[in-house]
């Protein structure tokens, strides 16, 4: 499908039009990915090549904000809640994503970034694990694309489903950190469906997070590549750090609400940036043996985790 705009001068008033809009309250975060969307499908993305680097530092930046909105014990509740559910679901997404990937004959390179991007946090452990594994760029792109493709997907579903099987807000905020892949589309959803859904969903996706550690160095051994750093999230910290300050010190708690409001507001303008990226060429190459991999270990995931959570 041709762009319906060429011209680039108007494409790029266009985004930037779009992007102010998505920081207005209103707009909510499926709003903002759908018009992400839209814009790489029918208009064109004129800062598509430029865009990738400042998706994540938006993101992180957001999520530390959403940090003074909590309070230290209502992390540490939810970060022990989830843990259990958190250990099975990594541990049954990395074995299960070994022998899809052996049975639909894909290059282990490929399979593993997409199960780890499956089992931990999308993007962000696809990145982690890359420079450790040596991939090629097509297949690191072609991971990359997979999941924030289902994410998407996961954007609209989730909220829906929540509704219709009355699940109270903590159950849906640890159900999106577990069953949907990356950060942005878990504090999208969760935001949409309320605050207590997006405390739960906040901690322990980032609690998850932190298991790009542990699964960077068993990576090493099984791609026998001891020279290779692990890319630590450090902002994770941070976040923590703002938990603190919202808990013990007045002065920030006065206005951690106001730094939430923008924080939120950050996370949609991620969420348009990042739809703005799915173009239909990106979306032309993915595979159907790896997307059909990506979608097994989403659906295990997703009903797995849903099951746990209910009973």
């Amino acid at each position: 499908m041709k762009n319906f705009i060429q011209n680039e001068t108007s494409q790029r008033i266009i985004f930037v039009g779009l992007a102010i809009l998505c920081l207005i309250p209103f707009v909510s975060s499926p709003i903002a990915l759908a018009l992400g969307i839209i814009l790489a499908v029918f208009i064109g993305n004129p800062f598509e090549k430029n865009l990738h680097q400042y998706i994540h530092l938006l993101l992180q930046i957001s999520i530390v904000g959403l940090g003074f909105g909590l309070k230290l014990n209502e992390a540490l509740q939810a970060g022990k809640t989830g843990l259990v559910l958190t250990v099975i679901s990594i541990a049954t997404v990395m074995i299960l994503g070994y022998f899809l990937g052996k049975i639909f004959k894909l290059d282990k390179s490929l399979s593993y970034l997409i199960s780890v991007g499956t089992a931990i946090c999308g993007g962000s452990a696809i990145a982690a694990t890359s420079p450790i594994i040596k991939p090629s760029t097509k297949q690191i792109s072609l991971a990359l694309a997979i999941i924030f493709t289902l994410n998407s997907v996961a954007l609209f579903v989730y909220p829906p489903i929540g509704h219709f099987l009355n699940l109270s807000q903590e159950q849906f905020g640890l159900w999106c950190a577990v069953g949907i892949h990356d950060t942005s589309s878990v504090v999208g959803a969760a935001s949409k469906y309320g605050n207590e859904a997006l405390k739960m969903a906040t901690t322990v996706k980032l609690a998850r997070a932190l298991w790009i550690i542990p699964v960077s160095i068993m990576t090493m051994f099984i791609f026998k590549n001891k020279e290779s750093k692990i890319k630590i999230p450090y902002f994770i910290g941070y976040f923590i750090l703002a938990i603190l300050l919202n808990t013990y010190f007045p002065f920030f708690e006065s206005f951690g609400s106001v730094i939430t409001v923008l924080a939120k507001s950050g996370l949609n303008l991620t969420l348009f940036f990042i739809g703005s990226t799915l173009s239909l060429q990106t979306l032309k190459t993915i595979g159907i043996k790896p997307l059909a991999v990506a979608i097994m270990l989403w659906i295990t995931i997703s009903v797995g985790s849903l099951l746990y959570i209910i009973h």
